[in-house]
């Protein structure tokens, strides 16, 4: 019998009881329901017949989590985006000055810069940015890896677990810059295609950026063609979300053009909510509709106003909006159309500074 979080019992009356007292002495309002969500269920760890191996690992997760949250805080409004990378690459690499190149035009723009907060990769994204507009979240690691020395504090966090850490690399981001590295690099770029692939992340923009005359990513491109895709285990278009290229300057346009127009989503029922910086026109929403018939469950692409969700929630009721309902298995295909949305004469003619 599979066991889901809502097959959880109860707790009996004076401890539920005790629990509602002791968000009540702690002064919790917002979010309370949650805040007792998390305290219920560390009861119950305590009564489950739990290996203290398991307890160590959710405590440690549970104060690893909330020590990056605190860090991100700060900086809710400000985009940002996280580069990967090798900790081994060294500052004569011409990988190291493409990353520090990338991140010094993003922080131009008024991005910040996510990395690792190790060396190589990390330490050249980190200058490109410079510490200010620079954050990193530390492994603690027995050996090779240690905070670079540009990253100050109070803008890193050390964790212990890779997933919290890598959790938290990409939940903050609104882009992605992939260069070569190891089993880690390869690791966090596959969990950035996965997620974009199911659709458990919105859609973001993803650069893989070679060396110049480099294969690494060209030949990823071509192993993920040649037998993931031709074993039927990937579509063939699962890449076509992704910019392969040795160009800096095509990377930074990738990222920072993605939000041309494009701001953010919704789902609202089973329709999907796009909100914009500038709304189409209705010719414009034709062509979309002609384009991009194959995504649609039914029905078409339309011009709509805030759900009343989104006006109880004050989210984003400022901007224009156009809303579908999505066929299933489609959701690759929404890059795609904000690319489209991206590119309508009526769009902005630059991306906003910061976003």
């Amino acid at each position: 019998m599979s066991i889901t979080p809502a097959d959880a019992p109860s707790l009996p009356p004076e401890l539920q009881g005790a629990v509602d007292e002791l968000l009540a002495e702690a002064g919790i309002s917002a979010n309370r329901s949650l805040i007792e969500r998390i305290l219920v269920t560390g009861l119950h760890l305590g009564t489950d017949p739990t290996d203290r191996l398991d307890l160590k690992i959710t405590a440690a997760a549970l104060e690893e989590m909330r020590a990056a949250f605190r860090l991100f805080a700060p900086y809710a409004e400000v985009p940002k985006v996280t580069v990967f990378g090798s900790a081994r690459t060294k500052p004569d690499d011409p990988g190291y000055a493409q990353a520090e190149q990338v991140a010094a035009a993003l922080a131009e723009q008024g991005w910040m810069v996510v990395t690792g907060a190790g060396p190589g990769i990390m330490e050249a994204a980190t200058k490109g940015a410079g510490p200010r507009r620079s954050l990193g979240v530390s492994i603690r690691l027995p050996f090779e890896e240690s905070p670079n020395p540009v990253l100050v504090d109070p803008n890193r966090v050390s964790m212990k677990y890779f997933f919290t850490r890598k959790l938290m690399l990409v939940k903050e981001s609104r882009g992605f810059v992939c260069l070569p590295g190891g089993f880690g690099t390869l690791d966090e770029t596959f969990e950035l295609l996965t997620l974009q692939q199911t659709g458990k992340a919105e859609p973001v923009p993803i650069v893989l950026l070679d060396r110049p005359g480099g294969h690494y990513w060209r030949g990823l491109a071509e192993f993920v063609e040649a037998e993931l895709a031709a074993g039927g285990f990937i579509a063939l278009d699962d890449l076509d979300r992704v910019l392969i290229t040795e160009d800096p300057v095509r990377a930074v346009d990738e990222i920072v053009g993605f939000w041309r127009n494009y701001d953010s989503l919704r789902w609202v029922g089973d329709r999907l909510v796009l909100r914009l910086r500038s709304a189409p026109s209705d010719a414009e929403i034709a062509s979309l509709n002609e384009r991009f018939a194959g995504i649609l469950a039914g029905g078409r692409i339309e011009r709509v106003g805030p759900y009343a969700v989104e006006r109880s929630d004050a989210d984003r009721v400022e901007l224009p909006r156009l809303a579908l309902e999505l066929a299933p298995r489609q959701v690759g295909e929404l890059h795609r159309l904000i690319r489209a949305i991206d590119e309508l004469p009526s769009a902005p003619a630059e991306p906003p500074l910061g976003v």
